[in-house]
């Protein structure tokens, strides 16, 4: 049970500081020449099957989609496609990465390749969003692509919920060492060189190691676990600010006050009367 809810805590946070970017969004006529077989990308696919037959294969798996059917391909997995038929596929694809700091979060992640979703007469409006706001040349389009990519990511993770691959699992919790050291001791005044110890590497190394794992500096990471904190004992305690304060490791009330105004927008007060 404890490992589960550390890998759960440890994708939580993974997904929380996941950048996406979309490199291609199209709607697409399958040629009848369609195929390729063994080839490895950079890049996460995503296939929404509107009509016709074909196969793929994703590392060892294959498989026959069909219409209804949402297809992710990883990224740096060996892939295959091919028609099998007169009617090659109509469909829906999106060439996308989405990474915490330097790491590709299906790397890390173990998620089915294939999907039957219970919504997906919603999701050729969603692709069509996708598809109109990629040919877009805007700002707007450029946030409008990212969240409906989110929001297609939502429904495949809440399908299934994705687990940490199993050669993941030691690093993992090294991280999670790390986390935990830092969740223990929010009460106290932190070091960079205490939660490089965790882990036995040197201070600048560590921040590198950390910001590539976790997408966000070490520093920053426990700003911000200390503002949850606070958050979470604003809404569900009556303990004063000052208790408050001291317990999440800030030096004083004054200071945490100013603090949490400029992370909030709200003062300390003002964020627990609107609550």
């Amino acid at each position: 049970m404890k490992n589960e809810r550390n890998e759960h805590e440890a994708i939580q946070q993974m997904l929380l500081n996941m950048q996406v970017q979309i490199w291609e969004a199209e709607r697409t006529q399958c040629w009848p020449e369609w195929k390729e077989f063994d080839y490895t990308v950079s890049y996460n696919k995503l296939y929404f099957i509107l009509d016709g037959e074909g196969w793929v294969k994703i590392g060892d798996e294959e498989l026959y989609p069909v219409p209804g059917q949402l297809i992710l391909m990883p990224a740096r997995t060996k892939q295959s496609y091919s028609v099998i038929s007169g009617r090659p596929y109509l469909k829906y694809w999106s060439h996308f990465s989405a990474t915490v700091g330097d790491s590709d979060v299906f790397s890390w992640l173990n998620v089915p390749y294939s999907y039957d979703l219970t919504d997906n007469a919603e999701m050729p409006l969603l692709f069509q969003q996708l598809v109109d706001a990629h040919r877009t040349r805007s700002i707007a389009a450029r946030l409008k692509e990212k969240s409906v990519m989110l929001d297609i990511l939502s429904r495949v993770f809440d399908q299934q919920q994705p687990q940490i691959h199993a050669d993941k699992m030691e690093e993992m919790s090294r991280l999670h060492t790390v986390q935990q050291f830092i969740k223990n001791h929010l009460h106290e005044e932190i070091t960079l060189e205490q939660m490089a110890g965790t882990l036995h590497l040197h201070p600048n190394y560590f921040i590198k190691y950390f910001k590539r794992h976790f997408g966000i500096t070490p520093q920053k990471y426990l700003s911000l676990k200390r503002m949850e904190q606070a958050k979470l004992m604003l809404r569900t305690t009556p303990l004063s600010i000052k208790e408050i304060a001291d317990a999440t490791g800030f030096e004083s009330a004054n200071y945490f006050s100013k603090t949490f105004r400029k992370e909030v927008g709200y003062s300390p007060s003002e964020y627990r009367n609107n609550i």
